[in-house]
């Protein structure tokens, strides 16, 4: 933990276990933060924030740029961090932390563009419109991109001229700690940024439940995100969620399937299938159909599953225990229900949290896998008659974080911009994203944005000045 500029020692506090998820091997004690730890960290934001929002944006600018520098100088140990801690392989971390570095580097040039408007009015009277930083924030961000989900969180609110407590996974906090350090290092007051750990319910009730705080920036569950909704409504805080997803991929019959396969395969596995806006059920269309489903089964299971530090290794463990006992939940439940396997569902190797590249068909829509997010390698492929029946199948259930679709058709590429709900939409790639571009869902998979300047104006409030 960093509070108020002091790194925590355990000393007599709880401590919560570091895991390697590639071993099982612990890594370290983290300590845990009580009461008394929070209520410092809220007295130091609220501190903070009434000399960080007077300070000047070319100063918030400088520091954002400087903890950009310091990333790239730090990129490899960082990266190491994160391998250790999460399981990625270490050429997704390193890519993970220079998202970090275009962001911070986005953000610095946003300080000065926090524009305001005047309205016309009669001679004699003057209406201005203005934008001001929301107060001290309370970020939670999870373990699943324990780089980019921190920087996301401190980004925007330092941008912005609000403080910022960040509560990261207990699972990666060393991570979270050394994106933090940058922006300490690069002149952030040791107010404006601090770092909490702790019991999940524990901390968000403790830090929700204060007055100062003003904002919830949360990434997570949809289960959990509910719940931190209703706490947050209490004091009427400002919201920004990043919920759950089950990205649907569209895949028409006039594509080049193996152009599709060469992008999707790799997309679905990246982070061990662990991430938000993962391709997850693949609605084909039935010209392709066979096809696709022998090639995406072939290709994953060649995918090299191991220690995401070692060379050539394209796919790390799971990043925690429970991850591959809801695999075998969820996707023995599919199977069990009538669902095709033609690849995977095993746990590999003797040691770690690995589980194998997974192909499911003809999965029953009833199925708990084809409604519940699965978050890890399994790829769900379904035929398809008819567009109408393809754009039904991919609203048809309550989340809409991102979706994919793959055709040559522009009018049908309109038309699935259209009528597809959700936050995101890739047509022909998987770029999804960018630090100019907003980030979000809508409908069960939340509301707000981060990244872009969406992401900045939601650490902002609006206030209009009348003058006669």
């Amino acid at each position: 933990m960093i509070i108020d500029g002091e790194r925590i020692p355990v000393g007599h506090r709880r401590v919560h276990t570091v895991v390697n998820p590639a071993t099982g091997a612990a890594l370290g004690a983290l300590p845990l933060a009580d009461a008394a730890d929070l209520d410092r960290a809220l007295a130091a934001a609220q501190r903070g924030f009434r000399e960080w929002r007077d300070a000047a944006p070319a100063q918030r600018a400088a520091v954002l740029a400087g903890a950009a520098r310091l990333l790239r100088e730090r990129q490899e140990q960082i990266a190491r961090i994160a391998t250790l801690e999460e399981g990625k392989t270490l050429a997704e971390a390193r890519i993970e932390v220079m998202m970090n570095v275009t962001l911070f580097e986005f953000y610095a040039g946003e300080c000065q563009r926090l524009y305001g408007r005047q309205l016309v009015r009669p001679t004699g009277m003057r209406s201005t419109v203005m934008c001001e930083p929301v107060g001290p924030v309370a970020a939670f961000a999870p373990w699943n991109f324990p780089i980019g989900n921190p920087g996301r969180k401190l980004g925007a609110p330092i941008a912005a001229g609000c403080s910022v407590i960040l509560k990261a996974a207990e699972e990666a906090p060393a991570s979270a700690l050394a994106v933090l350090q940058t922006l300490l290092d690069a002149g952030l007051p040791k107010e404006v940024g601090q770092a909490v750990f702790g019991v999940p319910d524990e901390v968000s009730r403790h830090l929700l439940g204060s007055p100062i705080i003003r904002k919830l920036s949360f990434t997570g569950s949809t289960v959990v995100g509910k719940h931190l909704m209703k706490l947050a409504a209490e004091d009427c805080k400002r919201t920004t969620m990043e919920l759950g997803g089950h990205g649907p991929v569209l895949v028409f019959d006039d594509v080049d399937v193996d152009q599709v396969l060469h992008a999707m395969v790799a997309s679905k596995h990246r982070n061990a299938g662990q991430v938000c806006v993962s391709p997850t059920r693949f609605i084909v269309q039935e010209g392709v159909y066979a096809r696709f489903l022998s090639g995406f089964a072939e290709r994953a299971a060649k995918l090299r599953v191991g220690n995401g530090l070692e060379e050539g290794v394209q796919m790390g463990p799971m990043a925690n225990a429970r991850r591959p006992e809801a695999m075998e939940r969820l996707i023995g439940g599919a199977v069990s229900a009538g669902a095709r396997l033609h690849t995977g569902a095993r746990r590999l190797g003797e040691a770690g949290y690995f589980y194998a590249p997974t192909v499911l068909s003809e999965v029953p829509p009833g199925t708990r896998i084809m409604n519940e997010e699965p978050f890890g390698p399994v790829a769900l492929i379904n035929p398809f008659r008819t567009e109408a029946e393809m754009i039904a199948e991919a609203n048809r259930l309550p989340y809409g974080l991102a979706a994919y679709c793959w055709t040559r058709d522009a009018a049908r590429q309109r038309r699935v911009a259209r009528e597809v709900e959700s936050g995101m939409l890739c047509i022909n790639t998987t770029a999804l994203g960018g630090s100019d571009a907003p980030f979000g869902g809508v409908k069960w998979s939340g509301h707000g944005s981060e990244n872009g300047p969406e992401g900045l104006m939601s650490c902002m409030v609006v206030k209009a000045v009348h003058e006669g």
